[in-house]
């Protein structure tokens, strides 16, 4: 089983081994590129650059899979959750195209690599279907329908689905495809260490500084690149993309039917959030994997809730056995619809990021391994133009949603409590954690299971936002920007780079 980033283990990573690199870091040594990140964007691109000779360490904060990676629920598509309507009417109908050509590409890489490196991760190509339950739906149904075939991607009206669920009408895409999707990453980072390449787990990125050739800081030594490469899903720091992407988490569930009766295909209704569903077979065991019921990370007070909606959801359509998994896991949704992958805004020219990939992550991964590829390479690309990050959209509540997001805390913590005042305040189970207010000030409390409580200051260390406790993860996690810490206040996912402070007592 792989370790994650809280307390609900995904069905990929409780059906995978976790990954033991053969080499350390060599502060010695100047590579050409550093990449932050062991998901599946930092092994891919990684593995590109490596079998074109040049010499690529991967740097990961905990361990391969560890973040969004293993908690995403596997869809490649070129039927995209920001649809073509709306890419088109952001970026003009040749972008629309340009969009559809990048993730048909993508897929391809994906099934190319598997064929190419024999990687067993129950790879299979799929149909999609997108299905409308009410008149609105089926209007704007009719509206994707035009803008995908518009972009080039085939779609067409079918009168049924695979999933039980009634709907008014149903659009099939064929050409979609399922894996495993940690199964698939780790057999990519032994082919790639095998080509020459280096992994370092448990090995943070923390500095930069803007040198010839860059001089990175890491939690166990620095070393010099050529090129440092952000693939951590939100790069760390304060930077203008922290802006223009929103924080949401998405809750799954990996189900065993009764009845057996697995649905095919990847299907989607059109609810917002929405609902999804697909099958996948691991060591001759089939389940339904169904997920939704997606917030804004930190702004549902309790998150057992979207798993008791989702588990409601399903059970109300499918005849289930067991949960036999359980998780959620988060994505940064763009301003502007599209992904933000080459030039980090305000940074050196060879310090580059992949972010913002929506729901869509999976797919988005190896649109920006490829492009990345072509940056480091100096090879013309028509997507450079097209995913820069440092481009401005103007988009419809756009003012609103930069507000929303420089939200930060104005109290900082000040003054002393004493341990019978904190315990006077931790009416909390074992296991559980809250945010309190006392005579002006306000505290993060966890009470562990042997009923010891933690204190911590609950300012995000990213921009001083105040955290929020995760009850189904158990985890803190910031409404502002989307860090994510532990339940003693340690790092798990960026943008923040330091632990929360501890308050000694």
């Amino acid at each position: 089983m792989i370790a994650r980033d809280g307390a609900n283990i995904s069905l990929w990573q409780g059906t995978a081994e976790p990954y033991i690199p053969v080499r350390q870091l060599d502060t010695t040594r100047n590579y050409d590129v550093v990449i932050a990140g062991g998901g599946i964007t930092g092994i891919t691109t990684a593995l590109q650059l490596q079998q074109t000779g040049l010499r690529c360490v991967v740097l990961e904060a905990h361990t391969l899979c560890f973040g969004t990676t293993g908690g995403t629920t596997a869809h490649l598509n070129t039927l995209l959750d920001t649809p073509y309507t709306t890419i088109a009417n952001n970026f003009g109908k040749e972008g629309a195209s340009l969009v559809a050509a990048a993730v048909r590409e993508a897929l391809n890489t994906v099934k190319g690599n598997i064929a190419k490196h024999g990687i067993d991760c129950n790879f299979e190509e799929a149909t999609a279907y997108l299905f409308s339950q009410n008149e609105n739906q089926t209007k704007e149904l009719e509206s994707i329908r035009a803008a995908t075939i518009e972009a080039g991607v085939t779609a067409s009206y079918t009168d049924s689905t695979p999933v039980p669920v009634q709907f008014e009408k149903a659009l099939e895409i064929k050409n979609q495809a399922k894996f495993h999707p940690t199964r698939y990453v780790l057999a990519m980072a032994k082919v790639f260490e095998e080509a020459g390449g280096t992994i370092v787990q448990n090995c943070r990125v923390m500095a930069t500084d803007n040198t010839d050739p860059l001089e990175v800081k890491t939690s166990l030594g620095d070393i010099k690149t050529g090129w440092l490469i952000y693939a951590t899903h939100i790069p760390p720091g304060v930077n203008l993309v922290h802006l223009r992407c929103a924080p949401y988490r998405s809750y799954a569930m990996a189900v065993k039917l009764a009845d057996e009766r697995y649905p095919a295909g990847l299907s989607y209704d059109m609810y917002d959030p929405y609902h999804y569903y697909r099958t996948q077979l691991i060591d001759g065991e089939q389940f339904l994997i169904a997920g939704g019921e997606d917030h804004k990370t930190a702004h549902e007070d309790n998150t057992n809730a979207p798993f008791n909606k989702l588990e409601s959801h399903i059970r109300n359509h499918f005849n289930v056995k067991e949960i036999a998994y359980r998780w959620s896991s988060q994505y940064f949704e763009p301003a502007d619809g599209l992904p933000y992958i080459g030039h980090m805004p305000g940074q050196p020219g060879k310090i580059l990021v992949a972010t913002g990939f929506g729901g869509n992550g999976i797919t988005y991964s190896h649109v920006a391994a490829r492009l990345l590829s072509s940056i480091v390479l100096d090879k013309e690309s028509p997507y450079i133009k097209l995913f820069d990050p440092n481009r401005i959209k103007p988009v419809a509540g756009f003012t609103n949603f930069v507000k929303e997001n420089v939200d930060v805390a104005k109290q900082l913590i000040t003054g002393f409590f004493t341990k019978e005042k904190i315990h006077g305040l931790a009416d909390i189970a074992p296991g559980e954690g809250k945010i309190v207010q006392h005579e002006g000030q306000t505290l993060a409390l966890y009470k562990d299971e042997s009923g010891q409580v933690h204190t911590i200051n609950p300012r995000c260390t990213h921009l001083k936002c105040t955290v929020n406790w995760n009850i189904s993860e158990k985890t803190w996690d910031c409404p502002c920007h989307g860090a994510r810490y532990d339940a003693n206040g340690h790092v798990l996912t960026g943008p923040a780079d330091i632990d929360l402070e501890k308050i000694n007592l």
